[in-house]
């Protein structure tokens, strides 16, 4: 091979080195946008779980306040806190809550409280319960967590926020007792917070 081919090879490579490398950013850039959409449409489909569109007219997903880690919610990392309103005044906050001791580890949760400190809805958004057991948590698996609806600090006691097994009003899952224990104790933990910086979420 001459010299002269060797200089056609080394510049074809570096073309579709070039080209292939444009490609890839290109696809990078297009599919970064994509996924960040499909994050905000998930998002926003788990948030009108608790809140229908029609309760609020703010947009919640970019209507937000970080809060500082607390053990109330489950967390050791700043968290967001989505907020709705409609004509400008408060409706309800949903928090990103941790409970961190469900039976296979942590199960996260959206939290909706109204402004009165009852609660809008509880839904489990990512978890590693065993199925068919603990996955009924899930509200496509069982109606169990819709039991938190309309239930606050004040229609409730505090010692009655525990599953009947240990003296609450909560029923346990077949064969499930620790994760619906932990969700009612995170569902509780996640009401004080409210009940201790309410102001400061709608400041």
């Amino acid at each position: 091979m001459n010299s002269r081919q060797i200089l056609l090879s080394g510049l074809f490579l570096w073309i579709f080195a070039v080209l292939g490398t444009g490609f890839v950013a290109i696809t990078e850039d297009t599919t970064r946008e994509l996924i960040v959409e499909n994050e905000r449409r998930a998002l926003l489909r788990n948030l009108h779980q608790l809140l229908p569109a029609e309760a609020l007219d703010n947009d919640i997903a970019t209507d937000t306040v970080e809060v500082p880690a607390s053990t109330l919610l489950g967390s050791q990392q700043p968290g967001t806190v989505y907020r709705a309103r409609l004509n400008g005044k408060p409706v309800a906050a949903i928090f990103n809550s941790i409970a961190p001791n469900g039976y296979s580890g942590k199960i996260h949760l959206l939290i909706g409280v109204y402004v009165d400190g009852s609660l809008a809805g509880v839904r489990a958004v990512k978890h590693q319960e065993t199925p068919g057991l603990g996955d009924g948590i899930e509200v496509r698996k069982s109606d169990w967590i819709l039991g938190f609806n309309g239930k606050s600090l004040d229609n409730l006691s505090r010692s009655k926020w525990a599953v009947k097994r240990d003296g609450g009003v909560f029923d346990q899952l077949t064969g499930a007792t620790i994760t619906p224990r932990a969700i009612v104790q995170a569902v509780k933990k996640t009401l004080l917070y409210y009940d201790q910086n309410a102001a400061k979420i709608f400041d």
